[in-house]
């Protein structure tokens, strides 16, 4: 199995896009957690997105991926580090039944009652030289106020608003593979000639041909037999496949960080209850189990680590 991201530009430049293919990954999401076939669809969707949106962007650092809603689904996640590790999870309503059956509508899912949000946050890799966390808010719906019918749609216009960089962005997912395409246009170039395309009618006939590829093709056809397929008369030049993998970040260093963040008392009384602290990441799965003698420990070390999202049990 092949999982691949391969970036591309069009003609002198007007137009650059981003193909990711996973399948390894995705085996791998599917195979740390379970979920509803409409929850798995859209958590794999979610990893591709942030795969193709920090692939489209400079910056050395994690782009994280965020919805949160008032459905059956509270909460899913998705992480792209700065090597194209990838990860992802989502948090179901604590009532649900195991045997619902869901909808795969966005709207159904996370925003029931138009309580639901999405954000995007970019973590930078070196906060020592001064750089902060960025997040910015996606609207799940349109300027009329009607739910938007889709991540991809959504994130569409979050370029477009936020970025200001019109785009297209095309998701596709299966058991076997989650796909995606994602094209913007160059603000920046210009036309080469006075007969030559400007990027706005460059990007407005590239978006016309992606138009033309099913969500079939992109789940099945190799990255590179792809853009022969749409842009076999243009200028192609793709730059050297990059390799997304999964990737927790995980460590039992960044739950004792979580544990300091929970206070002394509280671990004390965990411990008390249960006889250790039992932690579980809501990414891998991976346990962590911390005894009387851990946690001790965890307290004497100052040294304070990032902490994860996790759960006590």
């Amino acid at each position: 199995m092949s999982d691949r991201l391969v970036k591309f530009v069009l003609g002198a430049g007007q137009v650059r896009g981003v193909l990711v293919r996973l399948e390894s990954t995705w085996v791998e999401l599917q195979k740390r957690r379970s979920y509803p076939q409409g929850v798995a669809a859209l958590v794999g969707q979610m990893a591709a997105a942030s795969a193709l949106m920090a692939g489209s962007l400079k910056f050395d650092g994690s782009l994280i991926l965020q919805i949160q809603g008032d459905g059956p689904l509270k909460l899913a996640v998705a992480e792209c580090q700065p090597d194209f590790g990838l990860r992802a999870t989502a948090k179901m309503a604590d009532d649900m039944p195991d045997d619902t059956v869901l909808p795969s509508e966005l709207q159904a899912l996370v925003n029931l009652h138009g309580q639901g949000r999405c954000a995007i946050t970019l973590d930078p890799r070196d906060r020592q030289s001064g750089m902060q966390p960025y997040q910015g808010i996606v609207a799940l719906t349109d300027a009329q106020g009607h739910t938007l019918p889709s991540l991809a749609a959504m994130l569409e216009q979050y370029l477009a608003q936020s970025e200001q960089i019109d785009s297209q962005l095309m998701l596709a997912s299966s058991e076997q593979a989650v796909c995606g395409l994602l094209l913007q246009r160059m603000p920046a170039a210009q036309p080469t000639s006075p007969t030559a395309e400007t990027p706005q009618e460059a990007f407005s006939r590239a978006r016309h041909l992606v138009a033309t590829l099913t969500k079939q093709e992109l789940l099945e056809l190799p990255p590179e037999d792809i853009l022969r397929r749409l842009f076999w008369e243009d200028d192609v030049r793709v730059f050297a496949p990059l390799s997304p993998r999964f990737h927790c970040t995980c460590s039992r260093e960044r739950v004792a960080g979580m544990l300091r963040l929970l206070g002394r008392d509280e671990v004390q009384a965990i411990l008390a209850e249960r006889g250790e602290v039992d932690v579980r990441c809501e990414f891998c799965g991976q346990g962590y189990a911390f005894d009387a003698v851990d946690a001790a420990q965890v307290f004497v070390d100052t040294v304070a680590q990032p902490p994860v999202a996790t759960r006590p049990h």
